[in-house]
């Protein structure tokens, strides 16, 4: 069976890589970019460095400052209008996972038009769509190197997974110096969403050679370097190894699949709030746990790649070991449960049936190696909540 592979076109990573971003828009012939970020990057000023970078290049930017974390439909509605009213051929997505998925979106609705609705899985978007260049600031969502986008839905609070290469930037600018600056809490969740890119990238069903290297490689790095990038936000060492890794989970799971643990996670944060990685990490250790039995081989190759085994042990003691070390990372980055979180419990199992609807309806569930029944994802919904 072959493989379908993309990537973006253009890469530039490393130390000072941002530097470069005004070169990267005028290679590809582009003039009148939409940088699109978030207030936070506004107010520090970071936005208009980059706004300065573009302009010193001869390109004409406009600056759209008001993505929300978690973007929804109507948060949309803003972007799309001054997008058009600059007149933009190209779209920049600067920040973490939100202000990348917006300008995926306007990317596409300001070439096709319609509703975000319209563009959800199992629908595979094509094109076309203005060009879009990713500069990450956060180690986690991938989301410069992969074809999706995630947007929710602000009439049903559905978080509508939207695939296709339609959603590939076609340059990403990935530079571990925007991340030097995050709190320790992102550092966690941005981290464990990474995580869990690399491990759900190679226990899919859809996983691949090409896929699989990245995704080991992503898991290998990860284990040496999060706790220390957690410690220690200054460690520019771990970093930069966290920021290569991140983008490498990208890749992977952009060309294989995410599966279980993102299916049920995207709910959890479109009806409670709660950021992405955060959600993933609640999650991950419960939903290997019913998984593992069977794909034992590869939940030991991830053991062995985070340092949680060793190549004398088997299958099946690696993999237990894996679960038990997924545990221990998530005690030690100080993940809650929903219930410590501030969840009610009276709300959580109210719509733990309609989550469970939804995450079955994105179609990553189908691609985990166990594909569970509605009653068994509100089992597990169950499970993870005290």
């Amino acid at each position: 069976m072959t493989a379908n592979l993309s990537l973006p076109r253009i890469m530039r990573v490393g130390r000072g890589a941002v530097g470069e971003l005004g070169d990267v828009v005028a290679g590809l012939g582009l003039r009148r970019p939409l940088l699109v970020t978030d207030a936070f990057l506004a107010g520090t000023g970071a936005a208009e460095r980059l706004m300065e970078t573009l302009r010193g290049a001869g390109l004409q930017p406009r600056l759209f400052a008001g993505t929300v974390p978690d973007p929804t439909t109507d948060s949309l509605g803003e972007g799309l209008a001054v997008l058009r009213e600059h007149g933009a051929d190209s779209v920049i997505g600067f920040g973490g996972g939100s202000p990348m998925d917006t300008a995926k979106a306007l990317g596409l609705l300001g070439v096709q038009g319609g509703r975000m609705r319209d563009y959800k899985a199992p629908r595979v978007n094509i094109g076309p769509a203005l060009p879009v260049i990713a500069v990450p600031t956060t180690a986690g969502s991938g989301s410069e190197a992969t074809q999706f986008t995630v947007i929710t839905d602000s009439v049903t609070d559905e978080k509508m997974l939207c695939p296709g290469p339609a959603f590939l930037p076609v340059a990403a600018v990935v530079d571990f110096e925007l991340t030097l600056s995050m709190p320790r809490r992102l550092t966690a969740d941005t981290g464990v969403d990474a995580l869990t890119h690399a491990v759900e990238a190679y226990v899919s069903r859809k996983a691949n050679p090409f896929s699989d290297g990245l995704a080991l490689n992503a898991i290998r790095t990860i284990g040496e370097h999060l706790r220390r990038a957690y410690a220690d936000g200054g460690d520019t060492e771990a970093r930069e190894a966290m920021m290569l890794a991140a983008t490498q989970a990208g890749i992977a799971f952009s060309n294989s699949s995410v599966a279980l643990v993102h299916g049920m996670s995207r709910p959890i944060g479109a009806h409670f709030h709660v950021a992405h990685g955060l959600s993933n990490a609640m999650l991950f250790p419960a939903v290997t746990a019913f998984s593992v039995h069977a794909a034992e081989s590869r939940y030991a190759d991830c053991a062995r790649a985070l340092g949680a085994a060793t190549e004398t042990d088997g299958d099946d003691k690696a993999a237990e070991k894996f679960v038990a070390a997924l545990r221990t990372l998530c005690k030690d980055l100080g993940v809650p449960t929903p219930r410590a979180h501030g969840i009610g419990e009276d709300e959580w199992f109210r719509l733990s049936p309609l989550m469970a609807e939804q995450a079955l309806a994105s179609g990553s569930p189908a691609n985990n190696p166990v594909v569970p029944t509605a009653e068994e994802i509100q089992d597990l919904y169950a499970q993870i909540y005290a």
